[in-house]
């Protein structure tokens, strides 16, 4: 009886100054915030995770926040209390590119944030139509790095534009093999994808999702996935640092990865509780499999693990965007 009324007490005590108490915390809804429009991967597997783990954490809600490449989203979370009830699906544009791509960002990719977990990776793909790669004689990754140094600057690549994941994957290729292709920016991935199939591009580093049922049907020949290991949907299909390993391209490693993040300053007890939640979420066959579709692979690991990812992906892609020259003032 004491110790009921001294937790009723302490309770009002709590809410006379104005502090939340643990249950009125944990009462309240998380706002998991998409920086992108409705309907994207992103967003799918966002609605998917709430839905996973509103036994263990309550209520999530998804709200949209899309503009200026998904900065827009990232910032309100960046400006967020930290307390556990607002969270972010940052990726590899919110956290790794835009940050050497725009002039002005208003927020700070490290210090801005709190790691929770890895969501997924998706691999871009080396893709020339067959018509193509015949006329050219390139069968492979190192064919093309071979015809590429014999006929400087015949070559050029596709993409969805200026500072794309396609276009970046394309600068950090022509970087690492030594050679010279032009590249073709065009507003999004499927004017793009339109300009390859119909021979106004020789080739593109095209996300995989979006060229898989074209390479399926024939349409396309896939030379090589850009990430370290091969894809679990397409196991065939070889790395570039795989077949482009005699070419210089044995550490060729570059995808579009999204995860989730919280404010600054969130209290390690409140990060772990988070952290298990998603985690226990991904490893679940009800994600993998929404993750399947896209052609994801699940990359789900602890705050410090992702935070170290996150980082090194900073310093990788200043590198590529330097590299690249494209800038958004």
């Amino acid at each position: 009886m004491k110790r009921r009324l001294a937790l009723c007490a302490l309770a009002a005590t709590a809410a006379a100054a104005g502090l939340p108490t643990l249950a009125a915390a944990q009462a309240r809804p998380i706002h998991f915030i998409v920086p992108y429009p409705p309907g994207g991967p992103l967003d799918i597997i966002a609605r998917a995770l709430a839905d996973k783990v509103k036994d263990s954490l309550g209520t999530l809600v998804v709200e949209n926040k899309p503009g200026a490449g998904g900065n827009i989203g990232a910032d309100f979370v960046a400006k967020a209390a930290p307390d556990g009830t607002t969270i972010v699906m940052g990726a590899v544009a919110t956290h790794a590119i835009n940050p050497w791509l725009y002039a002005k960002l208003p927020y700070d990719p490290i210090r801005d944030f709190t790691p929770i977990t890895g969501v997924a990776r998706v691999p871009n793909v080396l893709v020339m139509t067959p018509e193509t790669a015949s006329r050219l004689h390139i069968a492979s990754v190192a064919d093309l790095v071979a015809y590429a140094k014999k006929n400087p600057g015949k070559l050029n690549y596709g993409s969805g534009g200026n500072g794309s994941a396609g276009h970046l994957a394309g600068e950090m290729f022509k970087a690492e093999a030594g050679v010279y292709m032009a590249h073709i920016p065009y507003a999004g991935g499927n004017p793009a994808q339109l300009a390859l199939l119909s021979g106004q591009v020789d080739l593109t580093f095209d996300n995989l999702a979006s060229a898989a049922a074209n390479i399926k049907a024939g349409r396309l020949k896939a030379l090589a996935v850009t990430t370290a290991q091969r894809s679990s949907a397409m196991p065939d299909v070889p790395t570039i640092a795989e077949a482009g390993k005699s070419v210089g391209l044995g550490k060729f490693d570059i995808d579009t990865w999204f995860g989730i993040f919280a404010p600054a300053g969130l209290p390690p007890e409140t990060t772990a509780r988070l952290n298990k939640a998603f985690v226990d979420a991904i490893e679940s066959s009800e994600i993998r499999a929404r993750l399947g579709a896209f052609f994801a692979e699940p990359m789900p690991m602890s705050p410090q693990r992702f935070a170290a990812f996150v980082k090194a992906e900073l310093a990788k892609y200043e590198r590529v965007v330097k590299a690249s020259g494209a800038r958004i003032e």
